[in-house]
């Protein structure tokens, strides 16, 4: 049992890691315009990292 006691803080740090970057991810994608990766992105998290690293679309780079 002193096992799953000295590495629930490891596991609890690496959760909070992820959390914090595919909120980061997401936030990303939305502010490119990629809209669609966004909403796939929340049941599949891999999309937020495709959309965060695809160039802005057209129109949002007009905007900008």
């Amino acid at each position: 049992m002193a096992l799953l006691a000295v590495s629930t803080p490891g596991a609890v740090l690496l959760g909070a890691v992820y959390v914090v970057l595919l909120i980061t991810l997401g936030i990303i994608s939305i502010r490119k315009g990629h809209w669609i990766m966004f909403l796939i992105g929340i049941f599949i998290p891999l999309f937020w990292i495709i959309g965060a690293l695809l160039p802005p679309t057209r129109s949002r780079d007009a905007f900008s």
